[in-house]
């Protein structure tokens, strides 16, 4: 009886081993959602990052979690095979601003319809849309199967299996059906779950100043995140005001640190001049003060703060908005320096899944044979992408984890059935 090889989830890791494997083994592709690449249609704002096209150490430097776990799957499929695979067919590539590797088109169906070429172009791959993986059927020996429910169908369907690959995804973006499914399969088979969070994603923040200045966007602000005396985060970047807190590039690559932290008390502040110390910005308040001597104060900030934000900082300072500037003492000067240099934001948690680009946390990977990406429990059950505890920053890394562990499942569970025909 012929090899079978199960792959659960059509996203950018299942299609990934479903290619891989199906160049020497009989494939099966599940998706439950009626066509594939759901997720991947709507990343990169519907542009697709597929990659990032920097050096070895640049990717491992970006994978926040388990990044030495990558070495085995990055180097046996790198950003470069990446980007040879979806230019062969017919997806040409560009590079932007810090490495980010888009399709030519700025159209993520693209990368789709490239994808979707090389399933259809293989006879070995039999891809069934509309079909939601039940249970994973294990004898004592390991994998045997799996129970689909297909759409029109009332009976259950059960399909053999030597090899079954879950890469369903983690929880972000629901509506694209990343559910969580992978998660109660891999817990049946023994494999323990790190602690699931939304990841890359915005901030919730008490504060009301950040709704009385939600649409402003602030560039080259400092965004600092502690936890008692250890530093969480400290980079420069551009943000965004918003009406449920603060969010932009920078906040988006903070979230990717702040999750052990979540249970304890996070003091996070925004140092609105960094190029300035404290000595040159109360200079550069002087020569301001000097320029509206006789104006009211609310009305001498102009020059140096964004309209919205004069109100919120002379709010923090405690000083009176109509204040002559001429009287504006010493000390009250400095309490607007203080301000500027640490603007304090009240942190109440991260935006939901819906607002996530990916999920922290997932299976163990202790458990995961990082070499074949098998199952270390379960003989002959693989897993790759999202619903491994991998994540990464922003810039096309998460996507390249997707691609490399997708890549090394599909060949690992191919050889493995090979070596017992």
């Amino acid at each position: 009886m012929a090899k079978k090889i199960v792959v659960i989830g059509a996203g950018a890791a299942g299609m990934m081993a479903a290619i891989t494997a199906g160049k020497t083994s009989e494939v099966i592709l599940l998706e439950k959602n009626d066509r594939v690449g759901k997720k991947l249609f709507i990343t990169g704002k519907g542009r697709c990052n597929v990659t990032n096209a920097g050096d070895a150490e640049a990717f491992f430097d970006s994978v926040v979690t388990n990044s030495k776990f990558m070495y085995s799957s990055f180097y046996t499929f790198d950003n470069n095979m990446v980007m040879d695979l979806l230019e062969k067919a017919a997806c040409p590539l560009k590079i932007e601003r810090g490495g980010r590797v888009f399709p030519v088109s700025d159209h993520s169906s693209d990368v789709i319809g490239a994808f979707k070429t090389l399933i259809n172009r293989n006879k070995n791959i039999h891809l069934i849309t509309n079909a939601r993986v039940v249970e994973i059927i294990l004898t004592e020996y390991g994998v045997s199967g799996v129970v689909v429910k297909e759409n029109g169908n009332k009976r259950n369907r059960e399909i053999s299996a030597d090899a079954v690959i879950i890469a369903t995804g983690g929880m972000s973006y629901p509506l694209t059906g990343s559910t969580g499914d992978g998660y109660a399969w891999a817990e049946k088979c023994g494999h323990t779950i790190k602690s699931l969070s939304p990841s890359l994603v915005p901030f919730n923040i008490k504060d009301q100043c950040c709704r009385d200045m939600m649409g402003l966007s602030l560039k080259n602000v400092d965004l600092h995140i502690n936890c008692g005396k250890k530093k969480i985060f400290d980079e420069q970047g551009e943000m965004l005001f918003t009406h449920f807190g603060i969010s932009g590039p920078l906040v988006i690559k903070a979230s990717a640190y702040i999750h052990k932290y979540l249970d304890k008390e996070i003091e996070m502040y925004i140092d609105l001049k960094p190029a300035m110390d404290r000595e040159m910005l109360d200079a550069r308040i002087q020569k301001d003060f000097k320029k509206y001597v006789n104006k009211d104060f609310r009305n001498a900030l102009g020059d140096l703060l964004p309209v919205k934000l004069i109100e919120p900082v002379i709010q923090k300072t405690g000083i009176d908005p109509y204040k002559k500037v001429n009287s504006v003492t010493k000390e009250e000067r400095q309490a607007l320096v203080d301000t500027l240099k640490h603007f304090e934001l009240t942190f109440i948690g991260l935006r939901d899944y819906d607002e996530a680009i990916i999920t922290k946390g997932g299976v163990n990977v202790k458990e995961i044979d990082p070499s074949t990406m098998e199952s270390k429990i379960v003989k002959g059950i693989y897993f790759a992408g999202e619903i491994l505890d991998l994540d990464a920053l922003t810039g096309g890394f998460n996507l390249q984890i997707a691609w490399s562990t997708g890549y090394l499942a599909g060949l690992s569970a191919a050889e493995s059935i090979e070596s017992v025909s």
